[in-house]
């Protein structure tokens, strides 16, 4: 199980090829990208600050308990701190499975958990100021 925070671009590339088994018959990925408005305002970029020691402990905690409850053969999950810029991956996770069924169930599970769980915060921002905002729970 990989888990990190870091300020670096994330790789789709190199995270599916971390996860890739021969046993696994799936492989799914989700990648969470800044978009370019949020309620009604526009978004030019995002901001997202953590405490790193214990966001990477709890999203730690989500992976393993996804890779128990649906079996997985192997999960990776990254997250990126500091200003990101609209299109920009902000988090992404990875997962492969036996069957297609548990893959995409895990990554929903994985990706819902860290929005939930995991203490990090953003702060949106255009050329009219920056406000730090509320994550959404459960979407």
């Amino acid at each position: 199980m990989h888990v990190r925070l870091t300020t670096e671009t994330i790789s789709l590339d190199a995270l599916r090829r971390r996860v890739a088994r021969p046993e696994a018959g799936a492989v799914a990925v989700f990648e969470g990208v800044v978009r370019n408005h949020h309620d009604g305002k526009r978004v030019d970029y995002i901001h997202y600050e953590a405490y790193d020691e214990m966001a990477e402990k709890k999203m730690r905690e989500i992976v393993e308990r996804a890779a128990e409850e649906f079996s997985l053969c192997d999960a990776a999950v990254e997250h990126r701190t500091g200003r990101l810029e609209v299109g920009d991956v902000s988090v992404a996770v990875a997962v492969s499975a036996p069957h297609r069924d548990e893959a995409f169930r895990a990554c929903r599970g994985i990706i819902d958990g860290i929005k939930r769980l995991v203490p990090i915060w953003k702060k949106e921002g255009n050329d009219e100021g920056a406000e730090w905002v509320e994550a959404p729970h459960g979407g």
